[in-house]
């Protein structure tokens, strides 16, 4: 049976595989707003498919285990191109600031339940 902390990461990375996908659905769609068609590190597909991978090996492999845990945070690094602390910046902000503010409490969700557990662990 999972635990609380690997409930409480599975729900943060679900969150992020669904924040990158309805924003790679909008530049699909062209609704805006939607990220860019090229990033400084290249096309936008390929950094949402990593993301979207790495989210789901974390839920699969549990984010208790040791693997789950390096794909899980890899996630998160990922996700925090699209929706960390530099899109504040951003002159879209207005326009983009529910997903970027869901991403960040997604990403802490995610970090939160992986140092707890470690701390829960070593206490034990």
């Amino acid at each position: 049976m999972p635990s609380q902390h690997d409930k409480l990461a599975a729900a943060g990375l679900a969150m992020l595989i669904i924040l990158q996908a309805v924003m790679l659905a909008s530049l699909f769609a062209g609704v805006q707003p939607h990220p860019p068609v090229k990033i400084p590190l290249g096309a936008i597909a390929p950094i949402l498919a990593a993301g979207f991978a790495t989210a789901t090996a974390g839920i699969m492999l549990r984010p208790s285990s040791a693997i789950g845990q390096v794909f899980a945070i890899l996630a998160v690094l990922i996700a925090m191109l699209s929706f960390g602390p530099q899109k504040y910046l951003n002159d879209q902000f207005h326009l983009i600031w529910p997903a970027v503010t869901l991403g960040q409490i997604s990403a802490v969700m995610v970090l939160g339940s992986l140092f707890g557990a470690r701390t829960q662990t070593k206490a034990a």
